[in-house]
């Protein structure tokens, strides 16, 4: 039988279309650039904005870690999730098109404007994976999930190509606008982009797992919050599930924020590199698809097991990498498994959940991925250090995946899993 999406499952997947031009333009390609030059021209070294860089992402990292198990769990009664849900989206929103006002060399207020629109995207996102458990059922979330990431790899590629056409047209000079403002109009695009296809998302997608609200609803929220530490045994699978998601997680995200770092001590020029980002997204997007469907056929775990060993493989191969071609090699590798891994991750997740809990447990969900981020990048860069050589430090994440895909075989089968939690 063909596999066919419902009108509530599609607009909810189309926020991964709409929000992912936001992970590739602002996160990853354009903003980081555009900082570092105003930075540069306002007499801030090198390592210096580099730095500020990273304490303005570990400073909204922090903040979203500490706000969503408890903004998750008043978020569980009636008619919050999507409040919430809007309340970040509009700030991420806003946030990603004032980024275009700012004077070219006030790298201070760029950090600053880019915190509030890093914190309304993540913690939209917060919010849009927790509805998963609204828009479908346990036996329908893989496909639905990876369907999300797919047609979001697909989607970002669009205002990326846009975007990037506008920079290098107005460096070469065929279209009358600075470098500056083409940047610029990248942000715009963005935002644009990001609001216009949120619209299904809002219109079809609705809370319909929730508790009732009691008169005192803050108070109580944090009373459940306490409640499930106290009862984590009984969540057993859940949080061996996090556990092991924590570990591999890790690697995953390590190896996408610092391959432009890999590929520029191989020698590769900053166009270069924009190109195999642009084929790697193109990559990811059917192969999150086909994630999906091969979960269906074989099981969740086990594809989340191809998905680990593919990118051990590509921690063992870095090790000898020494040219271009063997980064174009692992690019490629990365591509076929990095939105699949993370797709499977999501759904799974979702099946374990209690659904008329599934913001709070989501908040959990995303603490673990974003505190996850800390421990990759440190070990790349002592062992890197200890040995002198980088690839040692990517060869060093194996043991990431190792330990995450031990814990992973403990962890239960969603339809076998049922949590009893204490009222």
């Amino acid at each position: 039988m063909k596999f066919r999406l419902t009108k509530e499952e599609k607009s909810w997947a189309f926020y991964d279309w709409a929000n992912s031009a936001y992970s590739i333009i602002i996160t990853t390609a354009v903003f980081p650039l555009f900082y570092k030059a105003a930075a540069t021209n306002a007499g801030v070294s090198a390592t210096d904005s580099t730095a500020y860089l990273g304490y303005t992402i570990s400073i909204f990292t922090f903040i979203l870690a500490m706000l969503a198990p408890i903004l998750g769990t008043i978020a569980d009664y009636r008619g919050m999730k999507k409040k919430f849900f809007t309340g970040f989206f509009i700030l991420g929103t806003g946030a990603t098109a004032a980024l275009a006002f700012i004077p070219a060399d006030n790298w201070l207020m760029l950090l600053i404007v880019y915190t509030f629109a890093a914190l309304g995207s993540t913690g939209a996102n917060v919010f849009y994976d927790s509805f998963l458990t609204d828009v479908s059922t346990s036996e329908r979330m893989n496909r639905v999930s990876a369907f999300g990431y797919g047609i979001g790899y697909f989607g970002s590629t669009i205002p990326f190509i846009i975007s990037i056409a506008i920079i290098l047209l107005s460096q070469s000079g065929v279209i009358p606008l600075s470098v500056t403002n083409a940047s610029r109009a990248a942000f715009l695009i963005t935002a644009a982009w990001w609001l216009l296809f949120s619209v299904p998302m809002f219109r079809h997608v609705h809370q319909i797992h929730f508790i009732e609200p009691d008169q005192q609803p803050i108070i109580q929220a944090f009373k459940r919050l306490g409640n499930t530490f106290r009862e984590i045994r009984k969540y057993r699978g859940l949080f061996l599930f996090l556990l092991a998601y924590f570990f591999y997680i890790d690697g995953v995200g390590t190896i996408i924020s610092m391959s432009t770092a890999y590929g520029s001590d191989l020698g590769i020029d900053a166009n270069s590199l924009l190109i195999i980002l642009f084929v790697t997204q193109v990559i990811a997007a059917p192969f999150a698809i086909l994630y999906g469907r091969l979960a269906d056929r074989f099981g969740t775990k086990q594809i989340l097991y191809v998905g680990i060993a593919v990118y051990t493989f590509v921690c063992i191969y870095a090790y000898s990498m020494d040219s271009v071609a063997d980064f174009w090699v692992l690019a490629m590798l990365v591509g076929t498994s990095q939105g699949g891994i993370q797709a499977l991750s999501r759904s799974y997740f979702g099946r374990l959940v209690p659904k008329e809990n599934s913001n709070e447990f989501f908040g959990f969900y995303n603490i673990f991925g974003k505190f996850a981020s800390i421990m990759g990048p440190l070990l790349v860069g002592v062992t890197a250090q200890m040995t002198g050589n980088t690839n040692a430090g990517v060869f060093s994440l194996v043991i990431l995946f190792i330990i995450g895909g031990i814990i992973l075989y403990f962890v239960p089968d969603p339809s076998r899993y049922e949590p009893v939690p204490e009222n």
